[in-house]
């Protein structure tokens, strides 16, 4: 009597990019206080996400991704872009069934002694 061997595992890389949100993130008292611009660049691995059943409560729901982001950017107010960038990707391996999650920020209108497009920060988390 033979065994069933289960099929391929597909590794699914979802992704929410350039998601823009207001928040009162920074160093300056100022940034905290009126607020700017900033972009999430968001990736989660996530195994067979709707794959076979092209059904989205088998996957990871893209509204959900964004909702977790603006809570987390809502909620706390962060000195650095790298403690956002942090905060989001904790909270969505928390909440998202993904092995693995990606986030960068992005500082558009950052204030710099020479112009740059923007600064960045990028965390990358997964689940042991």
């Amino acid at each position: 009597m033979s065994v069933p061997r289960p099929g391929p595992v597909s590794e699914v890389i979802i992704e929410v990019q350039g998601l823009e949100l207001r928040g009162y993130h920074g160093a300056l008292e100022e940034e905290q206080r009126s607020g700017q611009r900033f972009l999430f660049d968001v990736t989660l691995v996530a195994h067979d996400a709707g794959v076979r059943s092209d059904q989205l409560a088998d996957t990871v729901d893209y509204t959900a991704v964004v909702a977790r982001v603006r809570e987390v950017s809502d909620r706390h107010r962060f000195n650095l872009i790298e403690a956002l960038a942090a905060a989001v990707a904790d909270d969505l391996l928390h909440h998202f069934p993904a092995s693995r999650v990606r986030v960068r920020v992005r500082k558009p209108e950052v204030q710099l002694e020479a112009p740059a497009e923007y600064t960045a920060a990028t965390v990358e988390r997964s689940r042991l």
